[in-house]
């Protein structure tokens, strides 16, 4: 007898606690190899494929596309050495590897389907199970009549740590993890997750009756872990939130919270949770209790006696949750404002000789240079002459850290929002290489397979701003960095040079810098050399 094994979501580094499932890769019924990648999920960081570690037949997959899941939270299951029964030659079981980052190292094999056995119900398969006979596996989502559709990436959904049960009236615990989206007794599920009669149930994957029975003896339902399942039918305004209705009272005794980033929202938001009453299952506070805490005190901060809005909110609002990247960058932005004292100063320097000089160096030969890696260059020389700007704060040591290495941010606009992929050791390189460097990793931006160590450790962030056809600007510090240079449009406009008018190349540059680290004299020179580096290029002679 095959033995039917779990895989979870493993730590995925970077201190990174959930993970949104963007895309499932394998079916269930499907044979999968050892380390093949299941299924594509999105950190706050980057979106990558997750391995898994054993080899055989997918049995069951928990959550759906675009559900949040907690580290250590089930993503499927796996009987083990189903495989050899289905198809002949050896199979593996497992790698032995311990998964933490994105993968064992192993190569990913070629994906194999089978399909399942026909359960008691006489079922051929489950509700995301083959797809119509004979035909081959699609990464989208099957629907009624073997047809698939494929799900666009970041899609929106109820959070795992915030979906809960509706209080009063006899409870519908949904699937169990033993079974879990089996057809019940009274019906089939449908490739919509319905059960018959209408009511749609958490979680619509897994395989039928037959696949059920070879999971007995599974772990129990995800409640325990704070991953709740709605009630059958319930929707909720957003896709976020508790369930309308009267909520269950918080247990006596110790706090109610599983989720470390509950902990982590209250911690820096104050919120006692204590004196919350949790709207997940048996009083469970979930993330939404803790942002409406959040909330609740500023609306009281703002206007104590303002009347209340109505329950239904504005008609027609649209509400967007802020998760994912879009998210992680919302709240750095927003703690940069918070916790950083910053002042901006702007100068407009002439940079038509810096323009020639790119010219000439690609007219040379070779690898071209871009305009963004000459400023990065810039950059790292005006960085070596005032170190104060290339450091960050501890707060509680109350000392100002002065860092070895320049690893210089920049910002790229991807359809998925603003990232700022680093450039490792940016001060040891020259313009060739910066621009190789920028190149790749924008590359990478654009097409979403950035890692979280290709966004993390910068020390000083470069932001072209004049791409969207912009002067100037006052950029925000990139927290824990302490300064952030924006480099406006270069455009025709008259200028005085060498005692006549003329009409010269212009950009804007902006320099916003943490007051703690450095006073106005130390921006200013830093601003400055920026500017005399570009109106004359000959300056950076002296760094090289």
């Amino acid at each position: 007898m095959p033995e039917v094994k779990e895989f979870r979501l493993p730590d995925l580094g970077e201190g990174l606690t959930e993970a949104e499932i963007v895309r499932w890769l394998v079916e269930v019924g499907e044979v999968v190899a050892i380390d093949q990648p299941v299924v594509e999920v999105e950190t706050a960081k980057a979106m990558v494929e997750v391995p898994c570690p054993y080899g055989g037949v997918v049995t069951a997959r928990f959550g759906e596309e675009g559900m949040e899941l907690p580290v250590g939270a089930p993503l499927l299951t796996v009987a083990v050495g189903a495989a050899a029964e289905t198809e002949p030659g050896p199979a593996a079981e497992t790698s032995g590897n311990v998964l933490v980052g994105y993968g064992t190292g192993a190569p990913a094999a070629r994906r194999r389907r089978v399909r399942p056995q026909a359960g008691p119900s006489g079922a051929s398969g489950s509700a995301a199970g083959a797809g119509s006979a004979g035909g081959p596996a699609d990464p989208g989502r099957p629907e009624a009549g073997g047809h698939r559709r494929s799900r666009p990436h970041g899609l929106s959904a109820v959070a795992a740590d915030d979906v809960a049960e509706a209080a009063g009236g006899p409870a519908d615990p949904g699937p169990s993890r033993a079974e879990p989206v089996a057809a019940r007794a009274s019906g089939s599920v449908s490739t919509d997750g319905l059960e018959a009669g209408g009511r749609r149930r958490a979680g619509s994957y897994g395989p039928g009756a037959a696949a059920a029975e070879g999971m007995a003896g599974a772990p129990s339902d995800l409640a325990g872990r704070g991953v709740s399942r709605a009630v059958p039918g319930e929707r909720r305004a957003g896709g976020r939130g508790a369930v309308a209705g009267p909520r269950p009272s918080a247990p006596a005794g110790p706090v109610a919270v599983v989720s470390p980033l509950v902990r982590k929202m209250a911690r820096e938001h104050g919120v006692d949770l204590r004196a919350l009453t949790g709207s997940g299952r048996d009083g469970l506070i979930l993330r939404a209790d803790v942002e409406r805490a959040v909330q609740a005190a500023a609306d009281r901060a703002a206007a104590p006696v303002a009347a209340p809005a109505p329950a239904a909110g504005v008609p027609g609002a649209e509400r967007i949750p802020l998760r994912g990247l879009r998210g992680a960058v919302a709240e750095k932005l927003g703690r940069s404002r918070r916790e950083i004292p910053d002042a901006t100063c702007w100068v407009d320097a002439d940079a038509t000789e810096l323009l020639a000089a790119r010219r000439a160096m690609n007219a040379a030969g070779g690898a071209k240079i871009s305009l963004l890696a000459l400023l990065a260059r810039i950059c790292t020389a005006a960085l070596t002459r005032y170190p104060d700007l290339n450091s960050t704060v501890d707060t509680e040591a109350r000392e100002i850290v002065r860092l070895p290495g320049v690893h210089l941010g920049f910002a790229a606009q991807t359809d998925r929002g603003l990232v700022v992929p680093v450039v490792r050791d940016a001060h040891l390189r020259n313009a060739a290489g910066l621009s190789a460097e920028m190149a790749r990793l924008t590359e990478a931006a654009r097409t979403g397979t950035l890692t979280p160590a290709d966004l993390t450790g910068g020390t000083f962030t470069l932001n072209n701003y004049g791409v969207f056809g912009v002067d100037g600007s006052t950029p925000i510090i990139n927290h824990p960095e302490t300064a952030m240079l924006g480099v406006g449009r270069i455009a025709p406009k008259p200028w005085v040079h060498e005692g006549e008018l003329a009409v010269r190349h212009v950009v804007q540059l902006s320099f916003t810098f943490d007051h703690r680290v450095c006073d106005g004299g130390t921006a200013g020179g830093f601003l400055r050399y920026v500017a005399d580096c570009v109106e004359q290029p000959a300056v950076l002679l002296r760094s090289l």
